[in-house]
């Protein structure tokens, strides 16, 4: 999970480790992680790599009661060392967009390759349903959207180009966070999960 992907594009070190807390709640509530680890993504793993926000915000999730694993680097976006990822928008919609850029290369590499002879022509068919599976594990619509935190109410941003399945996902997504009182969770656990009061009460921003 990656917070933030692109809501706030210039953001402190308080608001980075409330997309933390927040990243939190909702794999808890909604991918069923008891206790989620948290990374920073930073250039490099050593706490003193990074900005001035990175550096900051390492100190503060460090001395949080977050299960926080140090940084993390681009290359361990998708290796699953931290159940939540945190960043400011900036270089989070960035990331966001090469992720998806390189599904739909592979995807067109794939095909290419597969379509060259007879032979990987044959076994391309008789690979439709294995390809059909990739397809979905990597398909934005099977989501619907990114939930928008921090705001009070529910709301989740699609792709510009959401096909009709992705919006009845994303409206089934809303339904299943109503349900989990994703909001009120979010309101009266955020100082229990962080540590701090309200977690820099007044900087509170969407995420």
């Amino acid at each position: 999970m990656l917070l933030d992907a692109g809501a706030n594009v210039e953001c402190r070190p308080g608001h980075l480790v409330q997309f933390a807390v927040m990243g939190c709640l909702y794999a808890g509530l909604s991918l069923g992680i008891a206790r989620p680890t948290i990374g920073l993504l930073s250039i490099g793993e050593e706490a003193t790599k990074g900005n001035e926000l990175t550096r900051d915000t390492h100190r503060r999730l460090k001395a949080s009661k977050l299960d926080f694993v140090g940084n993390v680097e681009a290359k361990d976006l998708y290796s699953g060392s931290a159940d939540v990822i945190v960043c400011e928008g900036f270089t989070g919609n960035i990331a966001l967009k090469v992720s998806e850029g390189l599904v739909e290369v592979i995807e067109e590499l794939l095909r290419e390759e597969l379509t060259r002879t007879f032979t990987t022509r044959f076994g391309y068919l008789l690979s439709q349903r294995a390809f059909r599976r990739f397809r979905r594990r990597v398909d934005c619509s099977e989501v619907g959207g990114a939930p928008l935190f921090g705001v009070a109410g529910l709301c989740v941003v699609g792709h510009g180009c959401s096909s009709a399945k992705a919006v009845r996902n994303a409206v089934a997504l809303c339904y299943r966070l109503a349900n989990q009182d994703f909001v009120g969770c979010v309101d009266s656990e955020m100082s229990f999960i962080s540590g701090e009061s309200k977690v820099v009460t007044g900087e509170r921003v969407r995420s």
